[in-house]
């Protein structure tokens, strides 16, 4: 570990020369461990067709050098907007680390191989539910969503639930990722790396 964790405990300057996925994975696993619920939460931003900023909770269900992946409704309010404009914010918050990620960059449909495949992972329930929610639609009442969630598990019966055609993944490919560790006094610390023209990453630190 490269940083102390401890947020009681005198804490080093952030590295600026640690790889910005290398420092990504190391506090990840960190909240793995420290997080009650859901290490992988990240609010993201995109942007409506009326210009307004849209902003939700969803699971990050992979990252790797290409980027943040998630999956969702294609026909959902975020699917089309996203679709539209093609660029996002991710904030990752990890309150019991006092850290928190922030992301900006592109995004890209991940392959009909990746959304199959994570599509296959999932618990049967929650295969059947992105069959029966429409999601971001108006809905009459919690019974016709309940209605809809029995008529696709009987049309499905005990055979293998295909991914439906309007549910698939995003990728977020990141333009800056901004890492930010508390500090005392409020005088906390914030390095931002972005991409350089030769593949490496170019960084800067930030007043707090």
């Amino acid at each position: 570990m490269l940083e102390n964790s401890s947020p009681d405990a005198p804490a080093p300057e952030l590295d600026a020369s640690v790889d910005p996925y290398r420092r990504f994975a190391e506090w990840f696993a960190e909240a793995e461990k420290s997080e009650p619920n859901d290490p992988n939460a990240m609010a993201l931003a995109s942007v409506g067709p009326d210009g307004m900023p849209s902003l939700r909770m969803v699971l990050m269900k992979g990252y790797d050098r290409s980027g943040f992946v998630f999956y969702t409704n294609l026909e959902s309010r975020k699917g089309t907007e996203l679709a539209a404009h093609p660029k996002a914010a991710l904030l990752f918050h990890w309150k019991s680390l006092r850290r928190q990620v922030r992301v900006q960059g592109t995004v890209a449909p991940v392959s009909d191989a990746e959304a199959d495949e994570y599509f296959a992972s999932r618990a049967r329930g929650s295969q059947i539910g992105a069959w029966a929610s429409t999601q971001s639609r108006p809905l009459a009442g919690r019974f016709e969503l309940e209605r809809r969630v029995a008529e696709y598990g009987v049309k499905f019966g005990l055979g293998k639930v295909p991914r439906p055609p309007h549910w698939s993944g995003f990728r977020i490919a990141p333009q800056t990722i901004e890492f930010w560790a508390d500090r005392a006094f409020r005088l906390h610390e914030r390095i931002v790396y972005r991409p350089a023209s030769d593949g490496s990453w170019a960084t800067e630190r930030l007043f707090p």
